[in-house]
Formats: C-alpha cells, sequence, structure tokens
C-alpha cells in the first residue's frame, strides 16, 4: 500500500471470495450488511442486491472483487456500529457451520464470519482524510 492510500475497512478471505462467487453465480449480484446483533448475533449477512434495503446512515465499508464478470459486492454496516468498529478492519472469513436462516450462505454448509484487526495510526489518520460512503449518497 502506498503511504498516501487509505487502508481498506474491510476484506475477504480466499475462503469468502469463493464462496461469494458461488453465491453470485446461483443468485445473482450479492450485497452483504454486517449484523449488529439480534436474532442472528454479529454474523455478516449475505443478501442478493435489493433484498435488503439500505439505510441512509448505513455506512458502506467497501466491495469485495468477485472474478470476472461477476460485480463486486458491496459491505455494508449500520452507521451506530460503524461508529464502534471504524479503526478496526472487517475481515470477512467462512467457517463449517450452519448460516442464519436470512442468510444466502445457510445451505451450503458453511457460514459467514467477521474477523477484524486493529488499524495502525497511520492508516486511521488516513482513513479519517476520506470518511466513508453511505446510504444517503447512493440512489439505489
Amino acid at each position: 500500500m502506498s503511504e498516501t492510500a487509505a487502508a481498506e475497512r474491510v476484506v475477504a478471505t480466499d475462503s469468502a471470495v469463493e464462496l461469494l462467487t458461488k453465491l453470485s453465480e446461483l443468485h445473482g449480484g450479492l450485497m452483504m450488511h454486517q449484523s449488529g446483533g439480534c436474532c442472528d448475533g454479529s454474523a455478516p449477512m449475505c443478501y442478493p442486491v435489493g433484498e435488503y434495503r439500505i439505510g441512509q446512515r448505513d455506512v458502506l465499508l467497501g466491495e469485495v472483487e468477485l472474478p470476472d464478470p461477476l460485480p463486486p459486492v458491496r459491505v455494508w454496516i449500520n452507521g451506530d456500529q460503524f461508529e464502534l468498529w471504524k479503526h478496526t478492519q472487517l475481515i470477512l472469513d467462512v467457517v463449517p457451520g450452519r448460516g442464519s436462516g436470512f442468510s444466502l450462505e445457510a445451505p451450503e454448509g458453511l457460514r459467514f464470519l467477521s474477523r477484524s484487526r486493529v488499524f495502525t495510526d497511520e492508516e486511521n489518520a488516513r482513513l479519517d482524510a476520506s470518511p466513508p460512503r453511505t446510504g444517503a449518497d447512493f440512489d439505489d
């Protein structure tokens, strides 16, 4: 990463990209939302694009690139939860187990899992200089 480039707020393991690729081939374009609790704990949830309504305060953490010609997967988080997590990089991973009934990976025998790492002071400074986009910035 160059000294002027911002750190990525979200990255995905090879296993997560592989599962997202499979799900995208089955269901079309995908999006993910980092759950903040309630029914499904704090699991990252995977949905077909358009089946989860992004709120104006939801924060776009970034996109996970998939192999061509598949579109990238946008990864979102609730604005209040973002304030708690903004100093960490979200790492999407996959582990054996049954995913949430609401998330597309549920029948695959795998589930998405969030891991994280704390940004360095330098990364935080660069991220502060380029605030993320929110749902209010999008028409779709």
